[in-house]
């Protein structure tokens, strides 16, 4: 009887020092959930402040130059081809690429691509150097000629932007596509302007 009840006593003991042990780890568990929901929730902001910063920088240099620089009477009053975009349609796209090339970069960064690939970063703020140059060469200067030097010159570095962007991230290389439509837009309202 008496080693009966000493089984009985060693097969619960590990039982409930297996409970508490359990309780133990679940605890932990739950303590580690809440750092995790925390460390979550800061990594979620900072992400959406970069996200902020990436997006509007680019907008705001592009309003400002557009404010500054955009409007030309000579664009405005020539007769112009049906495919030939008005100016708040050139303008608009101006900014819908700013916008892309944004987030587009925003994605390069957010997977560590410009540590990893300095050259990327440089490609992008070439592309935007370039882009805002257009509006002050062409409208204000009257520099056509040199307007689609720019142009040409932008189409080359957004291929290479999407090459080297769509080496880190395939979605940011794909976003990268339709500002190069914007270029070739940009480069036919430029070739009628020099040939009018």
């Amino acid at each position: 009887m008496a080693s009966q009840d000493q089984l009985k006593h060693r097969s619960t003991k590990p039982q409930h020092e297996d409970q508490q042990t359990e309780q133990h780890k679940k605890s932990d568990h739950d303590d580690d959930d809440k750092m995790n929901k925390s460390t979550r929730k800061q990594k979620a902001k900072r992400g959406l402040k970069s996200l902020g910063i990436a997006l509007s920088i680019p907008l705001l240099l592009t309003l400002l130059d557009i404010s500054l620089f955009g409007s030309s009477y000579k664009y405005v009053s020539m007769e112009k081809p049906f495919w030939m975009p008005r100016l708040w349609a050139l303008h608009l796209a101006c900014l819908g690429s700013a916008f892309l090339m944004g987030l587009s970069a925003w994605l390069v960064w957010a997977e560590g691509g410009f540590h990893r690939q300095p050259m990327a970063m440089l490609l992008y703020l070439s592309q935007l150097g370039l882009s805002l140059a257009w509006d002050p060469v062409v409208f204000q200067a009257g520099a056509t000629k040199v307007g689609l030097v720019l142009c040409m010159a932008l189409f080359g570095v957004l291929i290479a932007c999407a090459r080297a962007f769509k080496n880190v991230n395939p979605i940011a290389g794909d976003l990268v596509k339709p500002c190069l439509g914007w270029a070739v837009l940009l480069s036919l309202a430029n070739l009628k302007l020099v040939y009018p």
